[in-house]
């Protein structure tokens, strides 16, 4: 596993204080301490943006604050630390929901339940691509596997929780197949949370194509160990909608590899698409200015909804009650 990553202050000085005030929409977020080890960035597509290196940031904020002045150096932590400042009343504001209509049981998740019931060791990997990797997040806390590591570990105070954050931008299927050995098997987790098909969609690729080496993929992963696994769907934004066609057909077709190889999905689509038109929650706000990347509520909710089931499996297993794994879908609609 790799090492921890901690969130880099001057990271945040490298750009002006304004490029981070754009970044944020209506809704901040609330810092969650708990950090996840990130995975090791590989080549990016221009399907996806990718997120500057952490050297390149670090060497660029040193150079900027020997020329410039201290007062706007000042200015730039003062803001910085109103951003964390107002992330703290996010779900009082527009509070978290389920969607509409109400929800599914998505089964037990029994391996990373069983783990947690017996006060044993839990690794979860968050594999996927930019929005695993939190890009439109204001702060490496305030992505999503962040988020969900924080929700569980205060959940359960007492347990050795690992969320992994192997998520490179741009990548799809093709390129996560490459990832998967290493940066998933080798690290024998007990639950793999599989973000994957929005930056098919975007570059037109066939549905079924990705479909079929996720499949693929799930069967490795299933046949290396005992580990959960859930698939989370494209993002309901306006670059993903704009191609209506593509997008149904990969939410289907990743509907229907969960049911054939028994494992969970996390329909975001759906999700989110229950946000704008049942909780009438503007596109804006849970979707930064691309149009694509989900922002700090967007990832907050995503990780509050996923973190919940994953408790709620713990609490049926607790209880003797064994659901189905191919009924672990949302019904939001």
């Amino acid at each position: 596993m790799s090492s921890l990553r901690p969130f880099c202050l001057s990271t945040w000085l490298a750009a002006p204080a304004a490029a981070a005030l754009l970044m944020l929409t209506p809704f901040a977020q609330t810092p969650a301490r708990a950090q996840t080890a990130q995975a090791t960035p590989a080549p990016q597509s221009a399907a996806d943006p990718a997120p500057v290196s952490p050297s390149q940031t670090t060497v660029a904020a040193t150079t900027q604050q020997s020329t410039e002045p201290r007062g706007l150096t000042s200015r730039a932590i003062d803001k910085v630390k109103q951003v964390a400042k107002s992330a703290g009343d996010i779900f009082s504001r527009v509070p978290c929901l389920s969607p509409k209509g109400g929800v599914k049981a998505m089964g037990s998740l029994p391996h990373v339940a069983n783990k947690l019931i017996a006060g044993r060791p839990v690794v979860i990997v968050a594999f996927g691509s930019s929005s695993t990797a939190g890009y439109g997040a204001t702060s490496p806390d305030f992505n999503y596997p962040n988020r969900l590591a924080a929700q569980l570990r205060r959940q359960y105070p007492t347990a050795d929780i690992s969320v992994i954050n192997a998520g490179v931008g741009g990548e799809d299927a093709p390129e996560m197949m490459k990832r998967l050995q290493k940066e998933v098997i080798d690290v024998h987790p007990d639950l793999v949370i599989w973000q994957v098909g929005t930056n098919a969609v975007l570059r037109n690729l066939d549905p079924g194509d990705t479909a079929k080496l996720v499949e693929d993929g799930v069967t490795r992963i299933q046949a290396a160990g005992d580990a959960d696994v859930v698939l989370v769907d494209p993002q309901y934004s306006p670059r993903v909608t704009e191609r209506p066609e593509s997008a149904s057909k990969m939410v289907k077709l990743l509907g229907k590899v969960a049911e054939l190889r028994h494992i969970g999905i996390f329909p975001r689509f759906e999700v989110m698409r229950d946000w704008h038109e049942k909780q009438s929650l503007p596109v804006e706000s849970f979707v930064i200015a691309d149009g694509l990347h989900m922002n700090d509520w967007g990832y907050a909710c995503f990780a509050q909804l996923l973190g919940d089931d994953i408790i709620r499996s713990v609490g049926q297993i607790k209880l003797g009650v064994n659901v189905p794994a191919d009924v672990r879908t949302y019904r939001p609609m």
